[in-house]
């Protein structure tokens, strides 16, 4: 049975979904369960239900917030693709330090694919676990922030976040 929590962050509601484990699923930044679980690998989804407590990863969310950049590093993950190259672009893309974030170009350099550029935008574009798999941390080529599922104006606090540490 999978548990989720939402918790208030300073862009809005941070909603988190954990396995049996305790390694984060999908997060999201929304109240609402339900545009998180279609995110899941079907080989990783079960049953979800509310819980008071998931686990250590809301007291590492609460020490990033607290401005611990890098308590997000201690939060395991399970993502799960049908393809070799994003899973291997979400363990690179986990890679990324804040305050230091890269161009899909150099994303897709650093996942030993260099012209792989819409191959490392996808894998942005389809990571369930948001702020756990930085994919916030990746820019177009101009710099200017791209797309990002759960708004532009959260991709931004993010960034200035991280970049004031």
């Amino acid at each position: 049975m999978l548990k989720y929590q939402t918790m208030d962050t300073p862009t809005g509601p941070l909603t988190i979904v954990v396995g049996d484990t305790g390694a984060v699923r999908a997060a999201g930044f929304t109240d609402d369960v339900g545009e998180l679980l279609p995110l899941i690998h079907r080989g990783l989804l079960e049953p979800a239900a509310p819980a008071d407590d998931i686990g250590p990863v809301t007291g590492h969310v609460r020490s990033y917030l607290d401005g611990d950049r890098g308590a997000l590093d201690r939060v395991v993950v399970e993502q799960r693709t049908g393809g070799e190259f994003m899973a291997h672009a979400w363990r690179v893309m986990r890679e990324i330090k804040p305050g230091h974030p890269v161009t899909y170009t150099q994303f897709a350099e650093l996942a030993g694919r260099p012209a792989a550029i819409r191959g490392a935008a996808s894998a942005c574009a389809r990571n369930p676990v948001a702020l756990f798999t930085p994919c916030h941390r990746v820019l177009r080529l101009d710099g200017s922030l791209g797309g990002y599922r759960w708004g532009l104006p959260v991709k931004r606090w993010l960034l200035d976040f991280e970049a004031a540490a």
